[in-house]
């Protein structure tokens, strides 16, 4: 894999971090893989002992919940490529930290600066390391508007932050049923 930077984009179960994984793989570099998930309860901790699992033990691992491009360039070592697993976590990190659980206290203005900032840092640490960055999130406009203020604003800073991943990455794929449709750049026949 050539550096560059890809963005692999779908719904929930839709293969993304399978996918991510094989493209990481034969790369055949030394691997550094960046999880923002946390384990709020019992059902998550499981997912990600899951996801663990299934990755190879040979590569590097940072578990970080926010400003994950200054830790990217301070921890990556010698990695050739960086996944990132995923921008979809990243978000609610982020809007937790700033908002209850209702979303009634929460200042969407002052979210939405703190979110473009924090993948802002991501983009330009993109841009400065000397790797190939494959970046994970979920498409969550395909579905019904959220019914609540909360589930609305989580919506609208993920497309927010998707759109700007998308922008800055060399190539994106759409995950359908474990399928990779590559829309960047478009496959002309």
């Amino acid at each position: 894999m050539s550096r560059r930077c890809v963005l692999i984009i779908g719904g929930a179960g839709s293969g993304k971090s399978h996918f991510a994984q094989e493209l990481a793989l034969k790369s055949g570099g030394p691997v550094f893989f960046v999880a923002t998930a946390v384990a709020g309860d019992e059902e998550m901790r499981q997912r990600i002992e899951e996801h663990k699992r299934t990755r190879s033990a040979a590569w590097s691992t940072l578990e970080v919940t926010t400003q994950v491009g200054s830790q990217i360039e301070q921890k990556i070592g010698g990695a050739k490529v960086v996944i990132v697993d995923c921008i979809t976590l990243l978000v609610n990190n982020i809007l937790g930290q700033h908002s209850d659980q209702t979303g009634e206290q929460s200042d969407a203005p002052l979210i939405e600066k703190r979110l473009i900032a924090e993948v802002g840092e991501l983009i330009e640490c993109i841009n400065r390391v000397d790797a190939s960055f494959i970046i994970v999130t979920n498409e969550v406009g395909l579905g019904l508007v959220p019914a609540n203020r909360v589930g609305r604003l989580y919506r609208d800073l993920l497309a927010k932050a998707n759109q700007m991943m998308a922008q800055a990455a060399d190539e994106v794929y759409l995950m359908v049923a474990g399928l990779p449709v590559q829309i960047k750049p478009a496959k002309v026949f």
